[in-house]
């Protein structure tokens, strides 16, 4: 009886040493979040701690209640990947005023000085990437862009292509439409343009989902040849478009490495050491010539 009570006393102690981590994800119809959320999970249980995920689906006044309740439930971490980089304000002002560290992944938000580290890709070089592949492929071009103007991220992306093609008046953007990185989104923003008439010969999306509702709208139109489509992610399913010459480009973003540095950066900062302000995880532009290289099945 004795040796079960200090068993129990003892598993006591090793739960109220285990490190509880909370993080606020936008979605997960997305895999690249799913993947992101797997890198946090294995450095955080390597580590013999917890950590709790919760998902917004798209909802800043969800996500915002959300790390309230991580603040309620008196978490020792939270990673955030905001919905919207500006009204995720109030859960950044309430996890600072609670005095729990906070690191922003993927989308930076605004508000740069109510977190500890802002840990993403470099999502202005993946613009330019996409601007820079394209003006190699074609002399001219009549573009059109699925954007996601909420989001800090999408729009680097954006104004990283655009500073590319400046000054290039070959190079047009003949529309800019929302997609809100979702596939039904961006299959109905890609429907309007082909409704509208306007001549185009390039799609550049912020993102693979986006790219993929843009060319199921293209494909049901009838127009499957001739369009140069970019994507960013670097997803397996792209990789197999691309691979079967149906996609032009994505610029891949490595999620696992994201989440799993991401995490190791939190526990760099709980051992009393000093992070970075901002840390970028390197991108690269897959196309036809090297898809093979990166495999066509997993996010790697």
């Amino acid at each position: 009886m004795e040796g079960m009570l200090m068993r129990f006393k003892q598993n006591q102690i090793e739960r109220a040493r285990r490190k509880v981590f909370g993080v606020a994800m936008p979605t997960i119809a997305n895999t690249f979040f799913v993947v992101l959320n797997n890198g946090l999970n294995t450095i955080v249980e390597e580590n013999g701690d917890i950590l709790i995920t919760l998902i917004a689906n798209y909802d800043q006044e969800l996500q915002n209640a959300q790390v309230q309740k991580f603040i309620d439930e008196k978490v020792d971490f939270i990673f955030i990947i905001p919905v919207d980089s500006e009204t995720v304000k109030p859960a950044l002002e309430a996890s600072r005023e609670a005095g729990i560290p906070v690191i922003n992944i993927d989308t930076p938000v605004y508000d740069k000085e109510l977190v500890l580290s802002i840990i993403s890709s470099d999502n202005y070089k993946i613009g330019t990437l996409i601007g820079l592949d394209l003006i190699q492929r074609l002399n001219s071009a009549k573009i059109v862009i699925i954007d996601f103007p909420e989001s800090v991220s999408t729009t680097n992306r954006v104004n990283g292509f655009m500073d590319i093609i400046k000054d290039k008046p070959q190079y047009e953007v003949v529309e800019i439409l929302p997609g809100d990185t979702q596939y039904l989104n961006s299959k109905k923003a890609m429907e309007s343009v082909i409704d509208s008439g306007i001549e185009f010969n390039v799609v550049m999306a912020v993102n693979d989902l986006s790219a993929f509702g843009a060319m199921d709208a293209l494909d049901e139109a009838g127009i499957n040849s001739g369009i140069l489509i970019y994507g960013v992610d670097g997803s397996p399913e792209a990789k197999r478009l691309i691979a079967q010459g149906k996609m032009t480009a994505s610029v891949a973003q490595s999620p696992n490495e994201l989440g799993m540095y991401s995490a190791e950066m939190a526990y760099v900062y709980l051992e009393g050491k000093p992070i970075s302000d901002r840390i970028f995880i390197p991108v690269y532009l897959i196309d036809q010539q090297n898809v093979y290289d990166y495999g066509l099945i997993s996010w790697n």
